[in-house]
């Protein structure tokens, strides 16, 4: 009996001393909260920014509006050669252009969007419905797929990706697929017949009569009233050019399209830096300087879009593509850039963070990001908008890259630079031009690999654009200016018929491809 009772003793204490070596679990602190100020005040503290430079107004009316004289707009000579190395020595061959890539890559992401953390979270993609629907005349299918992040590390934000894929659904194999930043709906959900729609009705004022028995007498004295009525047939808002709808030409031709959103991935706002992708890998915690921006991280999910659209057999995925307006059209150019298993990019009106050059000084400026849309970028970035810091005052041309090499990282691969024109809309503050002479200067990387960069020229320089609506479609870089507004609807089935001719596709649009 004592025997039992100091062994009893003796494993209390080992217990006890156990217990004290291994502290309790402590609960992760809840993600913070900031405004848009609050954030953009907290990266200024790190990165030592006592005040920013403010960025012009975008009212050309304004006392401190951007300049528009073409005599001011290059005050910074120095853009970076994509085809030059850090050393100096000059890019011949694709051997060379590897480590050339490498040093611009390391350029964007100390600097300019930053740096996706390492170890990232895996993704777990799941088909949640599957509708019958038409796009057009076509029957197609149409799949919501939901990309779950594994937040078992910090269970307190949850991201869960949304994208609706459609494909033809008479398609004789796997067709090539354009993912579109934006809204993830249906195209065009499937109806209940009418009988179906009878059932519906008739459960509904049972269920609502079973709730408040005092309706029956309404629903008697009104027997052909419908809770539910047909959706009637609405004609489809036609592109700006009056062709039909982006997604009518896509399936027309054959093709397949996803719909990611965006928001799913990452908040466009400052105060959702702490929740979102970003927010969970950081634990809800404000980012470091270096740390990627929403530009990146919407660019993450669709490179994580792409790997679902890899494992769907309904989809070509060596001919998946990307596409996207405005600052969408930036976050399509950086996931062209960084993930080299997209195939084609149709960039629209993307402007400063885009396709147009940093050093240009005509309508967006660098300043309008770091103190504007800063969320969009990486910290380190604002360091460029800096009036009065501890490091001292920096501007674009102390940006080590600069939007040619963004461009020139989307070679050897299908690029076409979409805009439109500031009479319908597709304003000034973009720099067309700008865009343009980032277009023209990352050209030759195209031929360093052993494609054919922008096509034909006819003596088109940057001091010499090609006209509206006429298209620069002879190689695999494109540049094309329509006549339409903010938007690259107009430009839709010009790339559709590049990209086909590229690929050695039929296509509807292939007299468009020249």
């Amino acid at each position: 009996m004592r025997e039992c009772f100091r062994h009893t003793l003796l494993l209390l204490f080992v217990a006890i001393v156990l217990s004290a070596q291994v502290p309790a679990q402590v609960q992760a602190p809840p993600p913070v909260t900031f405004t848009d100020e609050q954030d953009q005040q907290n990266m200024m503290h790190q990165l030592g920014i006592r005040a920013l430079r403010p960025g012009p107004s975008g009212d050309e009316k304004a006392p401190n509006h951007a300049n528009y004289d073409e005599s001011k707009a290059n005050p910074f000579p120095n853009v970076p050669d994509a085809l030059t190395l850090n050393n100096g020595e000059k890019v011949t061959g694709p051997e060379l252009w590897q480590k050339r890539r490498a040093e611009i890559i390391e350029g964007f992401e100390c600097c300019v969007y930053g740096r996706v953390p390492k170890g990232m979270p895996k993704v777990s993609w799941s088909v949640t419905t599957v509708d019958h629907e038409r796009v057009g005349f076509t029957p197609v299918i149409a799949k919501e797929v939901i990309g779950h992040v594994d937040n078992s590390a910090y269970p307190q934000i949850s991201v869960n990706i949304r994208m609706i894929l459609v494909t033809p659904e008479h398609a004789k194999g796997p067709v090539p697929v354009l993912i579109m930043f934006g809204p993830a709906e249906f195209p065009s959900a499937d109806q209940p017949s009418q009988e179906q729609l009878a059932r519906v009705n008739a459960a509904l004022k049972a269920m609502l009569v079973q709730q408040d028995p005092s309706l029956k007498e309404v629903f008697d004295q009104h027997p052909a009233y419908e809770l539910q009525m047909p959706r009637p047939f609405q004609f489809p808002q036609m592109n700006a050019d009056g062709d039909p709808p982006n997604t009518w030409e896509l399936i027309a031709d054959g093709w397949g399209f996803a719909l990611l959103d965006p928001a799913s991935i990452q908040a466009d706002n400052g105060a959702g830096l702490t929740r979102g992708i970003i927010g969970l890998v950081d634990h809800g915690q404000p980012r470091k300087p270096d740390d990627w921006g929403a530009l990146r991280a919407w660019a993450w999910g669709a490179d994580r879009a792409l790997d679902y659209l890899e494992t769907d057999p309904a989809v070509d995925a060596k001919h998946v593509g990307i596409d996207g307006v405005s600052r969408y059209g930036k976050a399509a150019l950086v996931t062209m850039a960084f993930d080299q298993r997209f195939a084609a990019v149709l960039v629209g009106s993307s402007g400063k963070g885009g396709a147009t050059l940093l050093r240009r000084n005509y309508g967006e400026a660098v300043e309008s990001l770091t103190g504007g849309e800063y969320y969009w970028m990486a910290g380190n970035f604002m360091k460029y908008g800096a009036a009065d810091a501890d490091f001292g005052r920096k501007n674009a041309s102390d940006i080590p890259v600069d939007s040619n090499e963004l461009i020139a990282l989307c070679a050897p691969r299908l690029t076409f630079i979409s805009y439109g024109v500031p009479e319908k809309g597709d304003a000034r503050w973009l720099d067309h031009k700008g865009s343009f002479m980032a277009t023209l200067l990352a050209s030759p990387v195209w031929s360093v690999l052993g494609a054919k960069g922008l096509s034909p020229m006819n003596g088109y320089a940057a001091e010499n654009m090609p006209p509206v609506n006429i298209g620069l479609l002879g190689g695999q870089l494109a540049w094309r200016q329509h006549d339409g507004g903010h938007t690259d609807a107009p430009n839709m089935k010009y790339f559709l018929g590049w990209v086909d001719k590229s690929i050695g596709r039929a296509s509807i649009y292939e007299d468009l491809a020249h």
